[in-house]
């Protein structure tokens, strides 16, 4: 090993000890089930903002993002990043508030937890659907976490991708089932930092080994509709297509996710105080709409820098996921200083796997332990016995994640996207219901569970494929489809009952 990939590895494992001892720290702060899910509900403004933007902005931020733009040009990475940043508003907005003063007077946990109480579900139809949608659906997304990690020291070091993919998700198990969600927290704020430094240094750098902004402008427009928003095309094409409304609207879809992620979610009801929540909206709002402009605009240089000759020149979207590891290799040769900027842009990266993965980790456990076996099944524990339960269910589905990140081959971006559009198209639509209309009932929201949960993969795999007007990113018309058959099944069915709606019109 050279000496600067010496001090690339140093800086990246002092990072990596640095969360195990946060999440060590926060171990002596947990002692119950509610504690380890939800923080105590103890999260201020910033915490809670730049944990939340953290745990949302997945490798897909400085990997799939960067990766779409570089190797398909502005418009489907472009569209996606306008998306999710009015989504992130809208959330903030209009859900964040209102859930977190309903789930505390309801005393709910988590978010299959919520809507039952919400709607007084005694067959606990609701918790087993919404468990079994958080386990199905976060394997693979805390898996495409794992995977980028994997990716990331197979190509800076060339150590087997296995392994390294292994050991990362032994170091985020390990802070996640010590401290729980406020270890997961209180680590999300400084993986946020460290990503944000990871995007403003890799952004000029790369300018600067492009030969500058005009250099890297130049080589954007030698590519048929690279630089532009309503053209279809990669960096291999002689022509480009059209990336119409259709289109379009189907990739701002993106932003109806929010409303339906659960380890968003949780985090609006972690929140101390209610009255802080408009803060909040401003710092991740901000956040949002700059990293995503910065990793779009990351994509387009990283293009400059393959003419350039300063990195090589990739065969796929996947494979142009690992630009930044590219651009942190070529750094790290520079000089000792260099080397280290380049093992803290690599922590970044890490960083983004990391503080989306434990969040998603806690939920899906949450789902199984919380959600399953005390909830549905009835299993009274006391609150040590909780508390190992839900450590068991963080190792449990890690285990499970692992093997499904045994691929290195798949894309980060589209496993994110699948899974995306299943939790916006199962609790989206239910969750703005259940805080928007009191007339909504259990019998409308199980039906809007099911039914956007069911078509992802009808549309996904028997409609989609036929392409043309069909070609529609499936959480859309998952998304409406719930709506609707909530309206309906809720109007055709008995109103709810007095104390709910009481109950709704007080908070």
């Amino acid at each position: 090993m050279s000496s600067s990939s010496i001090f690339v590895l140093l800086a990246i494992v002092i990072y990596l000890v640095g969360m195990i001892l946060i999440g060590y720290r926060h171990s002596k702060g947990t002692s119950t089930s509610s504690d380890f899910y939800l923080g105590g509900r103890k999260l201020g403004p910033v915490v809670a903002a730049m944990s939340t933007e953290a745990s949302d902005m997945s490798a897909y931020l400085l990997m799939g993002v960067p990766g779409l733009a570089l190797f398909c040009g502005v418009a489907e990475a472009g569209w996606t990043a306008i998306g999710l940043a009015a989504g992130t508003y809208l959330n903030w907005l209009i859900v964040a508030r209102r859930l977190r003063v309903y789930s505390a007077k309801l005393d709910a946990i988590t978010v299959p937890d919520y809507l039952s109480k919400r709607f007084r579900d005694n067959t606990k139809l609701i918790e087993i659907i919404g468990a079994l949608v958080i386990i199905v659906f976060f394997v693979p997304y805390t898996a495409s976490g794992f995977v980028a990690c994997g990716k990331l020291f197979n190509t800076m070091f060339g150590w087997s991708y296995v392994p390294t993919m292994i050991i990362s998700a032994v170091v985020i198990v390990a802070y996640c089932t010590m401290g729980g969600f406020m270890a997961a927290s209180i680590t999300s704020l400084i993986q946020s930092l460290v990503m944000t430094f990871a995007l403003i240094v890799v952004l000029f750098f790369g300018i600067n080994a492009a030969g500058g902004w005009g250099a890297v402008m130049e080589n954007a427009k030698t590519v048929p509709g690279y630089l532009d928003f309503f053209a279809n095309t990669n960096i291999q094409a002689s022509e480009a297509g059209k990336y119409g409304f259709l289109a379009i609207f189907s990739t701002l879809s993106w932003g109806f996710g929010y409303f339906g992620m659960p380890h968003i979610l949780i985090h609006f009801m972690a929140a101390k105080d209610e009255k802080n929540i408009k803060t909040s909206r401003r710092i991740a709002a901000s956040w949002v709409v700059i990293s995503l402009g910065v990793a779009v605009i990351i994509g387009i240089v990283g293009y400059a820098l393959v003419n350039a000759g300063v990195i090589d020149g990739f065969a796929s979207s996947s494979e142009a996921e690992s630009v930044l590891v590219r651009v942190s290799a070529v750094m790290s040769q520079k000089n000792v200083f260099f080397s280290i900027i380049a093992g803290i842009i690599l922590a970044g990266i890490l960083s983004a796997t990391m503080s989306t993965a434990d969040v998603q980790l806690l939920a899906a456990a949450s789902g199984i332990t919380q959600n399953l076996l005390q909830d549905v099944c009835g299993l009274k524990l006391d609150d040590q016995k909780s508390l190992l339960i839900a450590r068991i269910g963080v190792i449990c589905i890690a285990i499970v994640a692992v093997f499904f990140a045994l691929n290195p081959n798949s894309s980060i971006f589209r496993v994110v996207s699948f899974a995306w559009a299943g939790f916006g198209a199962t609790f989206g639509p239910v969750m703005l219901f259940s805080l928007f209309w009191k007339r909504c009932n259990k019998y409308g929201a199980i039906a809007g569970m099911l039914s956007g949960a069911i078509m992802i993969f009808v549309w996904k795999f028997g409609v989609r494929p036929l392409g043309g007007a069909w070609d529609i990113y499936e959480l859309l018309p998952s998304f409406l489809v719930s709506c609707v058959l909530i309206v309906v099944v809720s109007l055709l069915t008995k109103e709810p009952e007095d104390e709910i709606v009481k109950e709704f019109e007080s908070i």
